[in-house]
C-alpha cells in the first residue's frame, strides 16, 4: 500500500477522497490527514488564487514528510460580489471556519441582489506533489444563491448554494449525489490517472 496524505484535518474532505477513488474503482492508497503525521509548520494561505494555495498547502506536506501529499484550496465565487468571496471564504466574517457567520455576512450582502443576478459557482483546486511529478487541476460547480439556508449536510456556504438545475441546494443532497457533481468531485475526478499511476507504485 501506498501512504498518501491529505493536507487537511477536515475529516469530510478525507471521506469525500475516499469515496471518489472507491467510485474509480482505485485501490493501493492509504488515506492519511495532517492528525496522523508529525506536526510541521504550515504556510499561511497567502496566494490570489485557489491554485496557488492548494500548490503551497501540497508541496509543504510534501516537503514536511516525504509523503505524496494531496491539497484542496476551494471557495466560492458569487457573480454579483466580483468573484468574491473566492479565496477568502472560509473567513469571509473575519473568523476562519466560522460557517454560520460566513453565510449569514454573504446573505446579508446578497439581500438586494435579485434573483437573476445571483449566479455563483463553487471552485476547487487541487493539488498533488510527489516524488514523480507536480499536478494542479481545478472543479466549477455553477449555480445560484438562494436567500434562506436549506438543508443540513455538507459544510460551508452548502444551504444556500442551488446547483443549476437543481431543486435541492447543495446540503440537501447525499453524499454520493453531491460527489457526481461538486466542484472538489470534478477536481479530485481529473486526479484519480495520476492517483492510480501512484497506487500501481
Amino acid at each position: 500500500m501506498t501512504s498518501l496524505l491529505v493536507a487537511s484535518r477536515n475529516r469530510k474532505k478525507l471521506a469525500e477522497l475516499h469515496r471518489v477513488l472507491d467510485a474509480a474503482g482505485v485501490s493501493g492508497l492509504t488515506l492519511l490527514s495532517l492528525d496522523d503525521v508529525a506536526a510541521f509548520d504550515e504556510a499561511p494561505e497567502t496566494g490570489a488564487t485557489f491554485e496557488e494555495n492548494a500548490l503551497a498547502k501540497a508541496r509543504d506536506a510534501y516537503r514536511a514528510t516525504g509523503l505524496a501529499s494531496v491539497a484542496d484550496d476551494s471557495g466560492l465565487e458569487v457573480d454579483a460580489l466580483n468573484g468574491m468571496p473566492g479565496v477568502l471564504s472560509a473567513r469571509w466574517s473575519g473568523r476562519h471556519g466560522d460557517d454560520a457567520a460566513n453565510t449569514a455576512l454573504l446573505l446579508g450582502q446578497m439581500s438586494d441582489v435579485p434573483d437573476e443576478r445571483r449566479g455563483a459557482a463553487f471552485v476547487s483546486a487541487c493539488a498533488l506533489v510527489s516524488a514523480a511529478r507536480e499536478l494542479v487541476v481545478r472543479g466549477e460547480w455553477r449555480g445560484s444563491i438562494v436567500r434562506t439556508s436549506r438543508g443540513d449536510g455538507g459544510f460551508g456556504y452548502d444551504p444556500v448554494f442551488l446547483p443549476s438545475g437543481s431543486s435541492r441546494t447543495a446540503a440537501e443532497l447525499s453524499p454520493p449525489e453531491k460527489d457526481a457533481q461538486s466542484h472538489r468531485g470534478r477536481a479530485l475526478a481529473l486526479l484519480v490517472p495520476a492517483l492510480r499511476e501512484l497506487a500501481a507504485g
